[in-house]
């Protein structure tokens, strides 16, 4: 992996998928506190925009200095937000993994599928990664589909620290 990854903007033929800033919290505060979110991902007990800013400074940007990468801002072309997805470093897993929340007004458009194909390619050609996992409850059907259409198949069942429920893992890793 190069340690010296920057995140670039990424362009695909509808989206724009760049850092996240601080005043993306109203996004941030709208997709950790969606119903789909919390029951498949989580609360993260961002209540407030407030909150929010401080999970962008303290978890993606500390993320962004750390590692080279993070979650993406996911808008259209024409500055409207739909979500997130990036790449994650998460306790307990042995790779980075791949993540994707949109808003559900966006949902079941092709935009998550296109963004996370965008994030794929940043991974493999600019970072350099040879493995990318994610991690998913097993009836969490439609992330998982679409998991499988980036080419990760499952590897087994894990619980991550700290964490009181099993998911599965899904891994890609490049053969070249």
């Amino acid at each position: 992996m190069k340690t010296n990854a920057v995140m670039i903007p990424l362009q695909t033929q509808r989206l724009t998928l760049r850092q996240l800033t601080q005043e993306d919290a109203p996004l941030m505060l709208a997709v950790l506190n969606d119903p789909d979110f919390l029951r498949n991902v989580g609360d993260r007990g961002v209540r407030t925009e407030a909150d929010a800013r401080r999970y962008i400074a303290d978890g993606i940007m500390a993320m962004y200095r750390r590692r080279g990468f993070g979650l993406y801002k996911v808008e259209l072309k024409d500055g409207t937000p739909l979500g997130v997805c990036g790449l994650l470093k998460r306790e307990g897993l042995d790779a980075p993994d791949i993540g994707f929340a949109l808003l559900p007004e966006y949902r079941r458009q092709g935009y998550t599928l296109e963004a996370a194909r965008a994030v794929m390619r940043y991974a493999r050609d600019v970072i350099g990664l040879t493995r990318i996992v994610a991690i998913a409850l097993p009836n969490n059907t439609p992330s998982l589909r679409l998991l499988e259409k980036l080419g990760l198949r499952p590897e087994g069942i894990i619980r991550l620290p700290g964490e009181d429920e099993d998911l599965l893992l899904m891994v890609w890793e490049n053969q070249e």
